[in-house]
């Protein structure tokens, strides 16, 4: 047993060394990072973390980041849950083959979509705000979504929708009250899955904004000068971006297990 157990353990430390370093890193002056190697910072101080919570360009840019995630999170959920539904109870004509295509969008690399969606919130003067990366994610995240919550739907009998409509629950009512709790494992995987893909994507999120919303990791950017790298600012603002994902984490852990067990994950 022991001797199986020191595999996991290698391999757990093995990942965690990167976050180690990162977090180690933001506790030392860049002069001490370029300076030679140390387990530890030998000169241990918060500045990097001072100049992050009192600059608002960059406390502004976590807000930022943070809002746009969730509300494409909320838009993605809301609107794949009626769609997984319909595919997971009903069959009509081309069903699959949309079924399919959906996910092609996943496919698609972000890049494709950039300059597309510049030009058009652009016209509609949706150009840097939240709801125009919110949307912008969407194109990827809701084709997840209604792949992953159909798995999940099309293990609910169907006579749980009968035996309500018997029972006398409007379609909203049944749907509100007992079939999304019958699903809320799948819910809380494809809410972690949106918040994850939206958080890390860069591409779209600093081609959609300038100033008014623009993300933390295109304002990581400013840390590069004709001077050089701040380094230990860099890394005190990449320890910070990962706190919003460890606790989002945190609350739909039980959920992500049951997910990699029951649906399509």
């Amino acid at each position: 047993m022991q001797k199986r157990s020191i595999v996991p353990i290698i391999y757990i430390l093995f990942l965690l060394l990167p976050i180690y370093w990162l977090v180690a890193m933001s506790f030392k002056t860049t002069n001490e990072i370029l300076g030679g190697f140390s387990l530890f910072p030998q000169t241990f101080t918060l500045e990097n973390y001072k100049v992050i919570f009192t600059d608002p360009t960059w406390y502004w840019g976590y807000i930022n980041s943070i809002s746009y995630v969730t509300l494409n999170t909320v838009i993605s959920i809301t609107v794949a849950l009626p769609a997984a539904y319909a595919f997971s109870r009903y069959r009509f004509l081309g069903d699959k083959q949309l079924f399919f295509w959906l996910l092609t969008n996943r496919m698609a690399p972000a890049a494709v979509f950039a300059l597309p969606f510049f030009q058009l919130y652009s016209a509609v003067g949706l150009f840097d705000t939240y709801l125009a990366v919110a949307l912008a994610h969407c194109l990827f995240n809701i084709p997840l979504s209604v792949w992953i919550l159909e798995g999940f739907m099309a293990g609910v009998p169907k006579e749980l929708d009968e035996t309500a409509y018997v029972d006398g629950y409007s379609f909203p009512r049944f749907f509100a009250t007992i079939f999304i709790p019958s699903i809320k494992a799948g819910v809380g995987v494809a809410a972690f899955f949106c918040f994850m893909f939206s958080w890390v994507e860069l591409l779209l999120a600093k081609t959609l904004t300038a100033v008014a919303a623009k993300p933390i990791a295109a304002i990581m950017t400013k840390t590069a000068s004709s001077a050089g790298y701040e380094l230990g600012l860099l890394a005190a603002a990449g320890t910070l971006t990962i706190i919003p994902g460890a606790i989002v984490i945190y609350f739909v852990r039980n959920y992500i297990a049951k997910g990699f067990a029951m649906g399509r994950v």
